[in-house]
């Protein structure tokens, strides 16, 4: 879910009146020029996935939400699990819990810690898929160049001059600015095991912010931190993700899929790894 401010509400109304039927297809954000979270015109302000419910804050914190603010919902839908066929209306909806603001209200943001997936296929298993660069090719196929290039784009930004193939990898990430930890939730797919998020790992002050030993697709919840972390410029958040490709032939939506060597991708036989952690900017 984003929230659009009131200078970007005529972009959003504009899209939603050019694209044919309810809505318009995106991914990663809005799709709105003008309402970009990632240009800092939007705000990425809550993620619902299987298992989730509402998260309660005794803090005086919450999501910024002006006077003529627009909500954006994207959907995600898995069509493996229709053989791609019709499955009726959706019934989704978002109810919001609202309070009036102060000068001292936190102001919450969503910060995402993504570490790179590249899961070979097992070794009983073969097939074109199975090379990294041909299931690229395929990810880029079915959801465009820029989702296609995220696979290498992570190694960049993680520092990794090459892929290192195998069920667990890592990604650490500066922190820009200060900043206070509330909560998190670790997201990944359905081959998805563990997830976890540490602060300054290696170092005498190194602290478990999210730990998610035994993930579980269908209860992807967001976990409060026992209190809120001060964090800033200097301090390091490593995300750690696991993944298990023997899961693939033992799973009813993916067992009938060819093998492959499984990168980033928004497809449910593709897979994430990511620490979507609720902070609050500290002012000085």
């Amino acid at each position: 879910m984003y929230a659009v401010p009131p200078a970007g509400a005529a972009a959003v109304r504009a899209q939603d009146a050019k694209t044919p039927g309810p809505g318009w297809e995106c991914f990663g954000g809005t799709g709105v020029d003008g309402a970009e979270v990632e240009k800092g015109e939007a705000a990425w302000v809550d993620t619902w996935a299987p298992g989730a419910s509402e998260t309660l804050f005794t803090e005086d914190a919450g999501f910024k939400l002006e006077p003529g603010t627009l909500i954006v919902l994207q959907m995600h839908y898995n069509l493996l699990a229709t053989d791609g066929k019709p499955a009726g209306s959706d019934r989704s909806a978002v109810r919001l819990r609202l309070t009036d603001g102060t000068p001292q209200t936190r102001e919450f943001d969503t910060l995402p810690l993504d570490a790179p997936t590249d899961l070979p296929c097992t070794a009983e298993e073969s097939g074109p898929l199975c090379d990294r660069a041909t299931s690229i090719a395929d990810v880029t196929k079915r959801f465009g160049p820029e989702v296609g290039g995220t696979a290498d784009q992570q190694l960049r930004e993680c520092g990794q001059s090459a892929p290192k193939p195998g069920a667990t990898q890592t990604c650490d990430h500066k922190v820009p600015a200060p900043m206070t930890l509330f909560a998190g939730f670790g997201h990944m797919h359905l081959l998805g095991r563990a997830i976890k998020v540490e602060l300054n790992p290696g170092t005498p002050n190194a602290k478990v912010v999210l730990d998610v030993p035994q993930f579980d697709f269908d209860n992807q919840r967001l976990v409060k931190l026992p209190s809120p972390v001060e964090i800033g410029p200097g301090d390091t958040l490593r995300v750690t993700c696991t993944h298990d490709a023997g899961l693939r032939k033992r799973l009813p939506q993916l067992s009938k899929l060819p093998p492959r060597y499984v990168v980033w991708g928004d497809g449910t036989s593709d897979e994430m790894c990511t620490g979507i952690m609720t902070v609050s900017p500290r002012k000085s």
